[in-house]
């Protein structure tokens, strides 16, 4: 079937189910028009409601029904429509048909969200972020459950409960919200070696992006691949964002979550809505079957990854997100995404944690959704029709015609009839297993230890310090010496230096670490787990700092105008077109949010006040151009919000710009360095502020300066 046939507008009609309420009556959920809609029906003016007003009932019992379970995990979310293009075709590795066409467009739909939190939670918490994409081809709906993060906290999914119970709120007072660092989770993490790999991207920048649109995707689990000639390759899935990967500050993440608690959902619903759309790569590291046993560690360990270094990850394809949703609860809250979502050509490996998803996911849907119908909800149709003998259920809404509902059949002409592979029909791949039925774990999933080494050596010094920071807050939280002890015991075998740093703020000694018992297979060689027995691990990725990631775009980043009455309209506009011409996002923020005067008569808008908003929601600050605009920032009632806006931003290692005749701002500010020149704050005097300025922005930030910033001299 070619692609044209699956095109926007077939899309919408298999799964727009939207309602435009403009010029149109009010109805009952029956559509009897209503005439009144503001009193019920009683006995008198004054007398007792009536049991017959039939729809006063409707609407109060839809109203008591509104709300579903929400996800035990991943409850927090954002979504977004959009297109998948295929740049380069794989169909030497895969039959999967939006896989094999270069040129090829499918329509799909990706959440992102955080793991620990309830629905109602911050965005900004420390936290994995789930990276799901519902692929709606041609050959049924395909779906992809990844994270933020290429690899997990355990190995095993009969685990997975444990990690989630540890995480959550704890069960006798339901604190904390959000949040890992409690006893009860450092308890769990402090007896489970093979997250210590996790724990190390868990405590880094990954954990706080910029935006979602900021974050990588990965598949976390190693799929298999099949072509037509049945030929398997293992692959890993990954996503890379076009803006780069770029992070917040915990102390900016903190404040965030006070002053806009949605700040990445609002974040991504003003960048589809303005038109700048997020873009991801789309990218693959295939590994030829019989290369499966040639890495120093097992492909079906979720926690481990493949080095870029080793297996180059292949960009095949491009992730667009163009349209926001019309109804969050229809759309983002009820979609249903299941990693046995599959599609000819894609196949699972005996990844135990994989393995357990399979069957977690339908539960949970069942459980979530009330009906084993879920995937007749409009977000969750394929845009294939289903043909299939299941019948009935809770809120069954295909209507099948005929008598035959079972197979084989021939009252019905044996339709829906079985397909031949040729035809597109799914095979499971042909895999000899035999083996012993054994709870055991593979001794090729020992090692805990030199991924997290890797990952640590691989960050640049002050991510290093984030992820050295980022412990010490998390194990000041927990109340119990003993668990505090463990988790230093673990970074032991990581890097002795960090262990010793965490271990001097936390109040305990750096002791040797005893295995827990059932951690490990009893019979596993010692030198595997104790690092001071081994070669030092000294290796390095440059793809897993975020320090080696794209910073050549202002697209998209939010700068704040700061401004008064006076301000010069001239150097104002100039530098406002030149951002706005690279993509940036100008937002004018003043004392207050009455229209500001210029030196030319003009006036500029304000969106926010310096006391509505703050430094922490921004990229980086203009302090815009004009003597008397300055003074005005400085006066008694604008001085503390001016200057707490600057020396925010400048301690966060934000770009700040000053315009003409605001040195004043800047001599009363903390902003400044007597030890090193600061690339990062740019003054009118420099010959090309402007670019410079621009560059500075597309930098990020200069981290390398944070520890001089946060004490400035």
């Amino acid at each position: 079937m070619e692609n044209k046939d699956f095109s926007d507008e077939k899309l919408n009609q298999l799964q727009d189910h939207t309602t435009d309420n403009s010029g149109a009556a009010l109805t009952t959920n029956q559509g009897l028009k209503i005439n009144n809609n503001q009193d019920s029906l009683k006995a008198g003016e004054r007398g007792p409601s009536l049991l017959e007003d039939f729809i006063l009932r409707e609407k109060i019992t839809h109203f008591d029904h509104e709300r579903i379970p929400e996800r035990i995990v991943h409850a927090r979310g954002s979504g977004a429509h959009g297109t998948f293009k295929l740049t380069k075709s794989l169909a030497k590795y895969t039959k999967a048909k939006f896989l094999s066409e270069e040129g090829k467009e499918t329509p799909v739909f990706a959440r992102f969200s955080t793991v620990a939190g309830s629905a109602g939670s911050t965005d900004l918490a420390r936290d994995v972020r789930g990276f799901a994409v519902k692929f709606y081809t041609e050959e049924g709906n395909y779906d992809l459950v990844g994270n933020n993060i290429p690899v997990f906290f355990i190995q095993d999914a009969i685990k997975f409960p444990d990690l989630i119970h540890a995480v959550k709120p704890e069960p006798d007072n339901q604190i904390p919200q959000a949040a890992s660092a409690h006893d009860t989770f450092w308890d769990f993490i402090s007896l489970m070696p093979e997250s210590m790999h996790m724990i190390m991207w868990a405590m880094s920048d990954r954990a706080i992006p910029r935006s979602l649109r900021m974050m990588e995707g990965f598949g976390v689990h190693t799929f298999k691949f099949v072509n037509e000639e049945g030929k398997m390759h293992f692959v890993k899935f990954h996503f890379k964002p076009k803006l780069g990967v770029h992070s917040v500050a915990w102390d900016e993440a903190t404040k965030i979550s006070g002053k806009d608690s949605d700040f990445h959902r609002r974040d991504l619903w003003d960048a589809i809505e303005n038109g700048a759309f997020p873009e991801w790569d789309f990218g693959v590291q295939i590994i030829p079957e019989e290369d499966e046993h040639k890495f120093d560690f097992d492909l079906l360990d979720p926690t481990k990854l493949i080095p870029e270094e080793e297996v180059p990850v292949e960009l095949v394809g491009t992730l667009t997100l163009n349209r926001n949703p019309d109804n969050f609860f229809a759309e983002t809250e009820q979609i249903a995404f299941h990693p046995g979502h599959l599609v000819p050509g894609i196949d699972f490996t005996n990844d135990p944690l994989l393995q357990g998803r399979l069957f977690s996911y339908t539960d949970t849907q069942l459980s979530r959704l009330g009906s084993p119908n879920f995937h007749e909800i409009p977000i969750n149709r394929s845009i294939n029709t289903v043909h299939n003998n299941q019948r009935d259920g809770h809120m069954r809404q295909q209507i099948v015609k005929g008598k035959v509902s079972y197979e084989p059949n021939s009252m019905g002409g044996g339709c829906p009839f079985q397909a031949m592979m040729k035809d597109g029909g799914f095979a499971t791949q042909e895999e000899r297993v035999d083996a012993k039925k054994i709870r055991a774990r593979s001794k090729s999933f020992v090692d805990h230890y030199s991924q997290a080494k890797l990952f640590y050596n691989s960050q640049s010094a002050p991510e290093q310090k984030h992820i050295q920071n980022a412990l010490i807050f998390e194990l000041s939280k927990v109340t119990i010496p003993a668990i505090r002890e463990r988790v230093v015991g673990q970074l032991a075998f990581i890097d002795k230096d960090l262990a010793n740093k965490v271990a001097k703020k936390v109040g305990v000694q750096v002791t040797k670490l005893e295995q827990p018992n059932g951690s490990i297979p009893a019979d596993a060689d010692p030198k595997t787990l104790q690092s001071e027995e081994r070669e030092p691990n000294t290796k390095k990725s440059e793809a897993l700092s975020m320090k080696n990631t794209v910073k050549d775009s202002i697209e998209s980043r939010i700068i704040g105008f700061i401004m008064e009455d006076g301000v010069n309209a001239a150097e104002v506009n100039a530098l406002k077109s030149k951002l706005e011409g690279k993509g940036a996002m100008v937002q004018v923020i003043s004392g207050s949010l009455s229209p500001v005067t210029a030196d030319d008569g003009t006036t500029f808008t304000p969106k926010h006040s310096l006391t509505s908003t703050a430094s922490v929601c921004f990229d980086a600050l203009y302090i815009a151009a004009g003597k008397k605009s300055a003074e005005n920032l400085l006066d008694e009632e604008n001085r503390p919000g001016t200057l707490l806006f600057v020396n925010e931003a400048y301690k966060h290692c934000k770009a700040i710009c000053f315009g003409s005749g605001t040195e004043d701002i800047l001599k009363q500010s903390n902003v400044g360095s007597k030890k090193h020149e600061d690339p990062a704050i740019i003054t009118s005097e420099q010959q090309n502020a402007g670019d410079d300025f621009i560059k500075a922005v597309a930098n990020h930030r200069v981290w390398e300066l944070e520890a001089e910033r946060n004490n400035p001299a």
